[in-house]
């Protein structure tokens, strides 16, 4: 498979993680705080999505769902779509930046694999699952709503405990896959060749005539 190439296998799973984005937007979304930026299921889907495909499938699922949810299909939290949802809500930052977290938590977590450890996986996941989305929600939350950015960081401070669970949720359950399903996110290039070439020295060990 090349660099540009999906086989249908990607394809089925890039189409299944963008469903799984839907369905955690059918609980609605839970609005808190003085701005109108709601906490939704939906950001869980997308840290799953990077941890569980990597950078590149879950990257296009996350496009695929928002690709859709911009077409006027109602995919996103509390059945809303169309692009007004892009561009002037105040939530309009986030989706944007959904694409950003799931390809840094996929680029990490490939770096982290096979071995996937808990703790360096939930910063990893956290770095791209929540800092990456804020760096780009909150200044668009910002000018759309005409207010100063520190009052948007203030208020997005709502989402942290929320989003920390995602976290922990993610890590959880894509430690689980990994172990089950290994080899859904490829290796690096120098750590395939490194983990070919410690494979390749256990096999020579394991063959050496004992003495």
């Amino acid at each position: 498979m090349t660099a540009r190439t999906f086989t249908s296998r990607d394809l089925a799973q890039i189409a299944i993680f963008a469903a799984l984005i839907a369905a955690l937007g059918l609980p609605g979304a839970l609005s808190l705080g003085a701005v109108a930026v709601p906490i939704t299921f939906q950001t869980l889907g997308v840290m799953l999505a990077g941890a569980i495909l990597g950078a590149r499938k879950g990257f296009f699922a996350v496009l695929l769902f928002l690709a859709l949810a911009a077409a006027g299909l109602p995919l996103l939290s509390g059945g809303r779509g169309g692009l007004v949802w892009f561009t002037s809500s105040p939530a309009a930052g986030y989706p944007y930046g959904w694409l950003l977290g799931a390809a840094l938590i996929g680029f990490f977590t490939a770096r982290l694999l096979p071995k996937y450890r808990v703790l360096p996986a939930i910063g990893a996941t956290a770095l791209g699952g929540i800092v990456a989305v804020y760096l780009i929600g909150i200044p668009v939350t910002a000018i759309n709503l005409g207010i100063p950015l520190w009052v948007a960081a203030a208020d997005s401070v709502k989402f942290l405990p929320f989003d920390i669970v995602k976290v922990v949720v993610t890590v959880l359950v894509a430690k689980g896959v990994h172990k089950a399903y290994p080899g859904l996110i490829p290796l690096p290039s120098r750590r395939r060749a490194g983990t070919t070439a410690v494979t390749r020295q256990a096999d020579a060990a394991s063959d050496a005539p004992a003495r």
